[in-house]
């Protein structure tokens, strides 16, 4: 009977452990920007691999660029951002459900926080700091 009362025990504390995130799959699809400054173009690509490319253009020329990735470090998932510092930048999520996440990273300037969420057809991103926040609002291709 002592066997049979561990036996649920570890059942249980079993089926309590977290599991890992899923990786956000609705960010998957090329995506443009609809509220950007007049002369701009921003798009954002995503991969079935949750490899990214973002980048601005104005009158045709690339005047931004940053290489995206969702990765996972020891089960905690982490948007890595390339092409903007000198070193690659990790935001470690904080907050997920089916239909966005939350990242921080509370060392880099700018931002500290990227919000990405689904809303209806749309993908949006908030990209803030402290003091200051910029919106994106995308639609799929």
């Amino acid at each position: 009977m002592k066997r049979f009362y561990l036996l649920i025990l570890l059942t249980s504390l079993l089926s309590c452990q977290e599991q890992p995130k899923q990786k956000p799959d609705f960010l998957i699809g090329d995506w443009t920007r609809n509220n950007n400054k007049p002369g701009e173009q921003t798009y954002e690509m995503w991969k079935e691999d949750f490899t990214g490319l973002g980048f601005t253009l104005t009158s045709q020329d690339t005047t931004f660029k940053e290489v995206l990735s969702i990765i996972s470090i020891k089960d905690t998932l982490y948007l890595q951002v390339e092409g903007v510092n000198e070193k690659p930048t990790l935001f470690k999520f904080i907050e997920q459900t089916d239909s966005s996440f939350t990242c921080v990273n509370p060392n880099n300037e700018f931002p500290k926080k990227i919000t990405y969420f689904k809303d209806h057809n749309q993908l949006k991103a908030i990209v803030a700091n402290d003091d200051f926040q910029l919106d994106f609002v995308f639609s799929k291709n």
